[in-house]
């Protein structure tokens, strides 16, 4: 007979727990101890009581904690999916590598959550920030929770848990009300963009120009498209030809995004030879497509041979503009402005969220046209602007990246008993673990 199993006595259990000196990742401070992961937390995953995404509701009585980005994925109304255990709880996404702080009542998204209950030893809160602290190697779509046995954690006296917990979110506060603010800039681009726009659009923009120039304010004239431009449609994708074909890449709506192109994938498709010079795009077309969300409906696009030999799809207009009358830039940027925007949304056919328009309605797009100089000077103008919109995005971008990097690095200073919180004459976290053992 197999001999059965003796129960561990506190001290091996102990031992068990401890991270040997050679095996600890850094030194912190005398009374902290390094720990092994896998002995501060329980696994409080239940699988019997997960709500697949497909189930999930936009609005609901119970909330979904799921591996995803956002704290909550989701609703249900399934009161007998909650969690039913201790709260608060850090869920950490198998897969994502996500960590969630929960202190309220929830249920368990389906794919790759883990619900970790951390020991008496540890603060809850400063549980979740050392998991977030955790170096886990990205593997991808793979599980990262067979990791944790691998991994450890500093483990000080619990009330320098607490403290180094309030130090970093007094830290963190301000570093958000930054961010927010930040932020706020950062999103206001795509309506300063538009106010440029607006304004190029109505004659203001060029308003000393044409003083300066001896123009009228009253010179501008308005055309339909097909008056001052070529519109041709696209190859229809799958048609079968009788003559000889050639294989050549061609723009797909995706290609064409709100004001620029979007060239990382390519496709290609079958053309007749004989075809091949009418479908063809070349530099100067500007690029409309047929569908796509409200917002970005038309999406003016000048073409600048990026790809030579390129065609473009039934699905994304090409517009060829007299060069003598129209200036393509000019084209391109009045169809992505508020004025532009407005035609298209009016006389397409819409439906949840997308919106299309056909040909005969590109046509009789009506182009306010100014003479061809004050077009190039609005072009000019409209460039310059938003040359230093685009600038100062990408200042406002680099200051929000660094204030994720500072959070990093406070964590990393906190893990280490570097925040000038840690007391030394406070007992060693030692006999806190100790006790903690004994209790589970």
């Amino acid at each position: 007979m197999p001999k059965k199993k003796t129960a561990l006595t506190i001290e091996e259990r102990l031992q068990q727990a401890l991270v040997p000196a050679e095996e600890q990742p850094y030194e912190v401070p005398e009374n902290w101890v390094w720990v092994r992961l896998l002995s501060t937390f329980v696994n409080k995953t239940d699988s019997k009581k997960k709500i697949q995404q497909k189930f999930y509701l936009k609005t609901g009585d119970y909330a979904i904690v799921d591996q995803g980005q956002n704290l909550i994925g989701g609703y249900t109304n399934d009161a007998s999916l909650q969690y039913d255990g201790e709260l608060p709880v850090v869920v950490f996404g198998d897969h994502t590598r996500c960590v969630k702080y929960v202190d309220f009542k929830f249920v368990q998204g389906a794919d790759g959550v883990k619900v970790l209950l951390p020991f008496k030893s540890f603060d809850s809160k400063f549980f979740y920030y050392a998991i977030m602290n955790l170096n886990i190697p990205n593997m991808g779509y793979r599980r990262h929770f067979p990791l944790f046995d691998k991994l450890t954690l500093p483990l000080p006296p619990l009330s320098e848990q607490q403290r180094i917990v309030e130090r970093i979110e007094e830290l963190f506060a301000k570093l958000d009300e930054a961010k927010e603010r930040l932020q706020e800039v950062a999103d206001s681009f795509a309506v300063r963009k538009a106010a440029i726009l607006h304004k190029a659009f109505t004659g203001e923009l060029t308003k000393q120009w044409r003083r300066e120039n001896g123009v009228s304010d009253e010179s501008w004239e308005e055309k339909k498209l097909h008056e001052v431009a070529f519109v041709q449609t696209g190859v229809m994708k799958g048609k079968h030809y009788n003559g000889e074909t050639k294989l050549l890449p061609y723009l797909r709506v995706a290609n064409v995004q709100d004001g620029y192109l979007k060239l990382d994938e390519i496709k290609e498709i079958a053309i007749d030879v004989n075809l091949i010079e009418r479908y063809s795009l070349r530099k100067g077309d500007v690029l409309f497509t047929e569908g796509g969300d409200y917002d970005k409906l038309g999406r003016g696009t000048v073409w600048n041979n990026e790809i030579p030999g390129c065609l473009h799809q039934n699905h994304v207009f090409a517009v060829r503009p007299n060069t003598s009358i129209l200036f393509d830039y000019f084209l391109a940027y009045q169809s992505n402005s508020r004025y532009g925007k407005k035609y298209f949304l009016s006389c397409s056919k819409q439906t949840t969220n997308l919106a299309s328009i056909n040909s005969t309605q590109l046509k009789n797009f009506p182009v306010l046209l100014p003479s061809l100089p004050e077009q190039h000077e609005i072009v000019r103008l409209i460039d310059d602007l938003l040359a230093r919109e685009r600038s100062a995005q990408q200042a406002t971008e680099q200051a929000l990246a660094s204030i994720d990097l500072m959070k990093k690095s406070i964590l990393a200073r906190a893990f280490r008993g570097e925040l000038g919180t840690n007391k030394a004459s406070e007992a060693s976290a030692l006999e806190l673990l100790r006790q903690v053992l004994a209790e589970n």
